[in-house]
């Protein structure tokens, strides 16, 4: 069986190719073969398809909003596309974001869905992230974003949802500073990611509550979930792999590895598998339909590319 990167560099998926090229061999965007592959992100491969299904006024499945269906429509799309090594030069990308910033973007600065009056932290950091990875980091919508979650981060450390107190599932706004360039923190962003940090650290990554079954499984699309990889994925990018309180979840990432080099995606949308399967089984109506790019229990181009990602860092940072 071909090596994990051959695999991963292979032309018939683009968008792996092309993640690889630049984020696993550090080619730079006007090497040629990084061109090649970047051009055919729209041709064929996931990317392709997931365009191919957008409508005529730059939305997924529902024209009017965009939050809805889960996980079929237009913000969903969008994160996914900007995982795939989508930028705003494609006009369909361009169309869809400018929906999105509009309808998205709130009063107190963030972001939130479809008729909400103010931003959810969700929201924000998901938002914020991807668009920056569509290369919209001077837009001020984003700057905003990033204002936003500075402003609204709990005093020791990390972020709340719902109300529901600091918890490891609020990271979006950790990743979403992972992406975001450094010149343009503020002394309050460096000291709320510092502390957003610390706060994963002081836990080891997993340690809140009894043990909790989907933080071990690798998934795709990470959507608003979290798990061990997804952790590892914005403490590494933020510089904080040689931490020796990362040795848990690092040890989990090298036993996931499989011995053909390759990490298998174990599920796609957490909630609807696991950890909230019964209170959906008791609302059938707020059942969201999955998406998915792979098969689960499979190998996984997207999680062994994140994943060897992590590792490499690791390496630099150890």
């Amino acid at each position: 069986m071909e090596p994990p990167l051959s695999w991963l560099l292979s032309e018939d998926q683009p968008s792996t190719r092309y993640l690889a090229l630049t984020r696993l061999l550090g080619k730079s965007e006007k090497d040629e073969e990084v061109v090649a592959a970047r051009s055919s992100l729209t041709n064929r491969g996931w990317a392709a398809e997931i365009l191919a299904r957008q409508s005529a006024k730059g939305t997924w499945e529902d024209t009017n909003g965009l939050y809805t269906p889960k996980y079929l429509s237009t913000n969903w799309m969008l994160l996914v596309l900007s995982d795939l090594g989508l930028k705003k030069d494609d006009p369909r990308i361009s169309k869809a974001c400018e929906l999105w910033i509009n309808k998205f973007s709130k009063k107190d600065g963030g972001f939130g869905a479809d008729g909400a009056s103010r931003s959810h932290l969700c929201v924000v950091g998901n938002t914020a992230r991807a668009l920056v990875k569509f290369g919209y980091v001077g837009h001020p919508s984003a700057k905003r974003a990033f204002e936003w979650m500075t402003e609204n981060a709990a005093e020791k450390g990390g972020w709340s949802c719902f109300g529901s107190g600091r918890n490891l599932d609020s990271w979006e706004p950790m990743s979403a500073f992972a992406v975001y360039p450094r010149e343009k923190w503020t002394r309050g962003m460096k000291q709320v990611v510092e502390k957003g940090a610390e706060f994963y650290l002081e836990r080891e990554m997993h340690r809140q509550g009894g043990h909790y079954e989907p933080w071990y499984r690798t998934h795709y699309p990470v959507h608003y979930y979290y798990d061990l990889l997804v952790g590892l994925e914005f403490m590494t990018a933020l510089g904080y792999g040689g931490d020796r309180r990362m040795g848990h979840a690092v040890d989990w990432l090298k036993e996931r590895r499989r011995p053909d080099g390759r990490w298998n995606l174990d599920g796609v949308h957490p909630d609807v598998e696991g950890g909230m399967r019964e209170w959906y089984d008791s609302h059938p109506g707020n059942r969201p339909t999955p998406f998915a790019l792979e098969k689960v229990g499979e190998p996984s181009r997207m999680v062994t590319l994140r994943a060897m990602e992590v590792m490499q860092r690791l390496g630099a940072q150890s």
